[in-house]
């Protein structure tokens, strides 16, 4: 297995569908790019941290697994995308 990305950009959309049911995230409200810390979340995922954004993401799908933002979960429904560079 090759090794995990170094950094990738996080962005935060506010919804998982629209009214309709459809998946549909909404306009990014805010991104950061993180950078890998070298340690294992709590998910087993590697850690990721930066610009006051922690996630752990699955580097074989690009998932984010958890993450907090300004030491805060993300309020429900929020999704967290990772992109990589």
């Amino acid at each position: 297995m090759s090794q995990p990305p170094e950094r990738y950009t996080v962005v935060l959309k506010p919804q998982l569908s629209d009214t309709d049911g459809h998946t549909d995230h909404g306009a990014a409200m805010r991104s950061a790019t993180v950078v890998a810390t070298g340690a294992t979340g709590a998910s087993g995922s590697p850690r990721y941290e930066g610009d006051g954004v922690q996630v752990d993401i699955d580097p074989r799908t690009d998932t984010v697994e958890a993450a907090t933002v300004d030491g805060r979960e993300l309020p429900y429904g929020w999704v967290a995308e990772a992109i990589r560079p």
